[in-house]
Parts: C-alpha cells; sequence; structure tokens
C-alpha cells in the first residue's frame, strides 16, 4: 500500500493524515474538523466523512481500500458495538459498520492508546523494542500493547486497559462507578481532588508539581503518584513484562516518575530483583494518535 490513510477520533476535534507507506514519519496532508460530540453520534459519522472527503480532496489522493481509526473506548468483538468510550453517545454503537456503510471502504478500528502505543513503537520512542506498553496518563488513564509491530487487542477487545484494576476496593470512586481503580489514583483529576482534600486549596496538576520542592501537601500529592504508579505498573511488568514502557498524556510529563528514586519502586513491586526495561517520554507528541491510527492499515 502507497498511502496510508488514518483518523483520530477525539472528545474535541477528529484529525486526518495521510502517509507516505515509504516514508511514515512525512505526513502528505493532516487536516482537523470539530468533533461536535454534544450534537450527538449521527453528526460524529458526519463530520468523520466530511474530514475524509476535505483529506481527498486537499491531497489530490483517491480515497483508499482501508482507512485506520483510533477510537475512544473499543470495538467489541462479539458484538461489534463500541464499548467504554467517554464520548457517551458513542456507546452501543456500530461504529465500525456504519462508517464502512456511509464510506463504501473498510475501517479498521483500535483504542486510542492502542494507537498511541503502535505509534511510538514504530515511530517514536519505543522504536525498535519488540514489546511495549504505551501508557497514558491523563484525564484518564489507559494503555496499549505492541508486540513485534502489532497491536494485542485481545479476546474482549480491553488488552492494555490497565487504569481500571481495581488496587483498592475501598479506595476513591472512578467515572464508572468502581472504586479504587488505577485511575481513581493517578488520573490527573484525582491527583489534584487528592491534593485539595489534603490541603484544603484547589490547584492545577502544574502548579502542584511546580509546589512540590516547599509544600509538603504537592510532596504528599507525587508519592501518591509514584508509589500508586509502581505497584499498578507492577502488575503489567509480572504479567506481559515489556521491554519498553512510554508514558503518555500530561501526567506522563512529571519528571517524578523518570527518577531513580521511582525505578527502584517499581523494582520493589516486581517479581524480579532488578526493574531493566526502558521507562520513556513520548516523541511524537499530539502526533501518535492520528499516526497509530495510519498504521494500523500498514499490515
Amino acid at each position: 500500500m502507497e498511502h496510508l490513510w488514518g483518523i483520530d477520533l477525539g472528545g474535541t476535534k477528529i484529525e486526518g493524515v495521510v502517509l507516505d507507506a515509504a516514508a511514515l514519519d512525512r505526513p502528505i496532508c493532516r487536516l482537523r474538523v470539530p468533533t461536535e460530540s454534544e450534537k450527538g453520534y449521527e453528526h460524529i459519522r458526519a463530520q468523520i466523512g466530511k474530514l475524509i472527503k476535505m483529506i481527498s480532496s486537499e491531497s489530490g489522493l483517491p480515497l483508499p481500500k482501508r482507512i485506520g481509526m483510533g477510537t475512544p473506548g473499543a470495538i467489541d468483538p462479539h458484538t461489534g458495538k463500541l464499548k467504554n468510550s467517554n464520548t457517551q453517545c458513542l456507546n452501543h454503537q456500530r461504529l465500525q459498520d456504519d462508517l464502512e456503510t456511509d464510506l463504501g471502504l473498510k475501517m479498521v478500528l483500535a483504542n486510542d492508546a492502542n494507537c498511541f502505543a503502535l505509534a511510538e513503537a514504530t515511530l517514536g520512542a519505543a522504536r525498535g523494542f519488540p514489546t511495549v506498553f504505551g501508557v497514558i496518563l491523563g484525564t484518564g488513564v489507559g494503555g496499549g500493547i505492541v508486540v513485534n509491530g502489532q497491536v494485542l487487542n485481545g479476546c474482549h477487545g480491553i488488552a492494555g486497559e490497565w487504569g481500571q484494576i481495581v488496587l483498592d476496593p475501598n479506595g476513591p470512586l472512578s467515572n464508572y462507578g468502581t472504586r479504587g481503580t488505577v485511575e481513581a489514583f493517578i488520573a490527573g483529576p484525582a491527583l489534584e481532588r487528592f491534593y485539595a482534600e489534603q490541603s484544603g486549596e484547589t490547584r492545577k496538576l502544574k502548579e502542584i508539581v511546580a509546589r512540590a520542592q516547599d509544600d509538603p501537601y504537592a510532596q504528599a500529592t507525587l508519592s501518591r503518584l509514584t508509589d500508586t504508579f509502581a505497584k499498578a505498573i507492577g502488575l503489567i511488568i509480572d504479567v506481559l513484562d515489556p521491554h519498553a514502557i512510554v508514558l503518555g498524556g500530561g501526567v506522563g510529563n512529571i519528571e517524578a516518575l523518570y527518577t531513580e528514586e521511582t525505578r527502584a519502586k517499581i523494582t520493589a513491586a516486581i517479581f524480579n530483583p532488578r526493574f531493566e526495561a526502558a521507562l520513556l517520554k513520548p516523541t511524537l507528541g499530539d502526533s501518535a494518535g492520528v499516526f497509530g491510527a495510519a498504521m494500523l492499515t500498514a499490515n
């Protein structure tokens, strides 16, 4: 395939790209339209179709036989319906089937965290590693698994969803009604709530991090992050034992996650005397999702 087309379906924007298969890091065309999810499922479908037509016109290329797309949530392999999406109007919809009907071509869908992981494993920070766990640490917590350049979706389409692992059944409430999940402990909003509970003051996470040298509540918040991250990623290491772990999302930018102290905490959490996997910052920025979506069609 000479050109790879990809769509990144986000909560506020839908981005599309065309990549040259011989030079994946140099997009031929890259465009965006607003998602406008408040207008409902049919409108999102129409926006995706509109974007694809814009890309074809801008690039001068005919529509391909296949387009990859990263989605919030995942397609249930047994029902064909989308599930676990924070864009609520997408849940329980046959998004893949409907888009294939709309467009007259094959759609290859994967969770957006899987697309992030695939891009970083193919073109980014984890390039060359045989097994990669791509982490999303932001307003939510998710992940994707890439083995020898292939995304692992799993039997239920939920492979990599480590953010929903329950660490403490009596812990904080999650957005999904469960308690004590990884996401409920160390997603950005969860860390901000923890700081507010401890200090009585409301601050954004960036400010909390900046205050960590002198503010004991900020220090406690970062300790909560690194302690919980080490425990949670230790579960992934014990099961998958990835060669590289890439940390995306806003929380993933926090330097405390990459220190020797945090690596020591991870070592203490795993069934091995040493933690030797690469713990990496992503290099593709906001390109990772849409690049990874395009790469879904490469094989």
